[in-house]
């Protein structure tokens, strides 16, 4: 039985499992990547972590417990110089990512690399919207502005512009819209009042239909009406 004696079997005894450990951290902090075996990578996760929250505490004492893990002064400087600087102030854990390589050429042993997470953490639940909306929003915008610039293209072409983007182009483009407009506002007046009169005639027909079945019925009854009298009288 293995008791007291956490961790994974790396294929080392106590001593040399520690000073591989110890070595492994090390060469992280100092190139913020190192190429390892995957169970030594999952092994030193937490030592990893442990560094940095003291790095992050920042008193005395966290960092006599650094020198005593790393058993190197400097690189405890180093360390705890860049997390006061704002290096994983917004992250709570999770500082170290592992990206699997394959299988090595030969005993087949899984390789993978460990990095340090450095970039800074997106929030997702604020920021979602947000961008669902602009996504939404930014077709219809540059199908609007590319409509616009075809048509001032257009006219500046018809008005005898070479270049593009001049004062006098826009002010003569300017003043095309405006007679485009005016032109063509008493045309959408007439379309209306033809609408409106066809609407009138429509309105006028259906009344006078309604007229013509009222005028039926009621010469229906009239006709109808002296011959149930007589069959009053014959019953009688």
């Amino acid at each position: 039985m293995r008791h007291n004696k956490k961790g994974r079997k790396l294929g080392t005894d106590t001593s040399h499992t520690k000073a591989m450990k110890r070595s492994l951290v090390s060469a992280l902090f100092l190139n913020d990547r190192i190429k390892t075996l995957e169970p030594r990578a999952k092994e030193i996760r937490g030592d990893v972590d442990k560094v940095i929250t003291w790095a992050k505490r920042g008193d005395l004492h966290s960092r006599r417990l650094a020198i005593a893990y790393l058993n190197d002064k400097e690189l405890v400087r180093e360390i705890f110089e860049k997390v006061s600087q704002g290096m994983f102030a917004d992250r709570q854990g999770g500082y170290t990512r592992i990206l699997k390589l394959g299988n090595r050429k030969g005993d087949n042993a899984p390789m993978v690399i460990m990095e340090l997470v450095t970039e800074p953490v997106a929030s997702k639940k604020k920021a979602a919207p947000k961008a669902a909306a602009k996504k939404k929003a930014a077709p219809k915008k540059v199908a609007k502005e590319e409509k616009a610039a075809s048509k001032s293209e257009e006219l500046a072409e018809d008005l005898g512009f070479a270049e593009d983007g001049t004062v006098e182009q826009l002010e003569a483009v300017d003043a095309a819209d405006k007679l485009e407009k005016e032109e063509a506002a008493p045309k959408k007046a007439a379309e209306k009042a033809e609408k409106a009169e066809e609407a009138e005639k429509a309105e006028a027909v259906e009344e006078a239909k309604e007229e013509a079945e009222k005028a039926e019925a009621e010469a229906a009854e009239e006709s109808e009406a002296p011959v149930k009298v007589e069959e009053m009288e014959e019953q009688k």
